[in-house]
């Protein structure tokens, strides 16, 4: 998809509001706005998708650990203690 620059005059408190909550998405001002106009548009499935894309490959090495191929959908409680 081809991008367009915008550009937004802000008072710094909201640019400060932008980066922080960006930093704390671990994403760039520019996708957190992004996401914030398509869930305005009602592109909120799409946005979801996107996040979840994002949490599972931040947690990927997690998940492998926990659900890896040796565990073939078994998921061992923490009272049988790990195998």
């Amino acid at each position: 998809m081809a991008k367009t620059q915008l550009n937004v005059r802000v008072d710094e408190g909201t640019a400060r509001a932008a980066r922080e909550r960006a930093l704390a998405r671990g994403m760039s001002v520019n996708r957190y706005i992004e996401e914030l106009v398509r869930q305005d548009t009602g592109e909120v499935g799409h946005t979801f998708v996107e996040a979840a894309a994002d949490f599972m490959k931040s947690y990927e090495s997690v998940f492998a650990e926990e659900f890896g191929a040796d565990r073939e959908g078994h998921r061992v409680r923490r009272s049988e203690g790990r195998r």
